[in-house]
């Protein structure tokens, strides 16, 4: 049986449907459908059925799905072995980060790391979920969190402030007309979402959004208050703070990767090459920059 076949079935298994599998696996929706269906015609069994609420795995596909983590497993197992020697600062490197941060304050540093590394293929993907470490969807993943796995190799390249930002014409109006500040509702993610819910109060939202770009954008159109890190509200002219930070909201920013990978050349580079320049940027990522603040 063909491992590539495999591979892509677990895709489809994790993701819950061909498109998905197919965006995991940078692939065309028809060639995943395509390979699907030699695969299920080669077994002699359907392997997914589709329902109403979506693809279901069918006994015999929870079956492969179980035998194909394990092969999973002893696959990655040799490619960390051998990869985990690798003393050349050469081959592929995957670097996930969330698009707040790939985008804007990470780019500069990411660029200058492929510059002094010409011979290392440096892959940025932007995700907001969690991304599999252990799965090898990714070789190094930078993330805010306080709670990085005991899983992987850890190191706190910063801490990261955020408070609430609002336009200065939403400001000023609140403050001449007065009443209760009007929340964004925010699902980029689940420390944004807990924050908001505790600070509206109950408040109803009649305007979301699910990425820290789009709430800079809808701050940015008068559309109310709403938390963002520092790093991006300090940086956008036509946004204040409407508070001083508040250190119960300071997140840790981790970069991690897999125990196999430990020895690996290119991966031990770019993690010092981030301490040092995550280094550079404390006073933004901390908010500590003269500010007027709006009470």
């Amino acid at each position: 049986m063909n491992w590539d076949d495999l591979r892509l079935f677990l895709a489809v298994a994790r993701e819950g449907s061909i498109s998905g599998g197919a965006r995991k696996l940078g692939v065309q929706h028809s060639t995943v459908s395509r390979r699907m269906q030699t695969l299920e015609t080669k077994l002699g069994v359907r392997l997914i059925e589709r329902k109403k609420s979506g693809y279901e795995l069918t006994p015999a596909g929870e079956s492969l799905k179980i035998a194909a983590c394990r092969m999973e497993h002893e696959v990655l197992e040799v490619d960390g072995f051998l990869g985990g020697r690798d003393n050349r600062l050469i081959g592929e490197l995957r670097v996930s980060a969330i698009s707040s941060m790939a985008s804007g304050i990470l780019m500069p540093m990411f660029a200058k790391f492929s510059r002094n590394n010409p011979d290392v293929d440096l892959h940025v993907l932007v995700s907001n979920k969690n991304i599999s470490l252990v799965e090898r969807d990714a070789d190094v993943a930078i993330r805010l969190t306080n709670t990085p796995s005991d899983a992987l190799i850890g190191t706190q390249l910063a801490t990261v402030s955020s408070t609430i930002y609002a336009s200065h014409r939403y400001l000023d109006q609140l403050r001449s007309e007065g009443g209760k500040p009007k929340w964004l509702g925010v699902s980029c993610c689940a420390f944004h979402q807990s924050w908001t819910k505790k600070s509206a109060a109950g408040q109803r939202h009649n305007f979301f959004v699910d990425d820290a770009l789009l709430t800079t954008a809808a701050l940015k159109q008068h559309m109310g208050l709403a938390y963002l890190p520092c790093f991006i509200g300090d940086s956008e002219p036509e946004l204040a703070r409407y508070c001083a930070p508040d250190p119960q909201m300071n997140l840790g920013l981790w970069l991690l990767f897999h125990p196999d990978l430990k020895r690996t050349a290119r991966v031990l580079a770019f993690r010092d090459h981030m301490i040092h320049e995550v280094k550079l940027q404390t006073a933004l990522l901390t908010g500590k920059r003269p500010e007027q603040l709006h009470t």
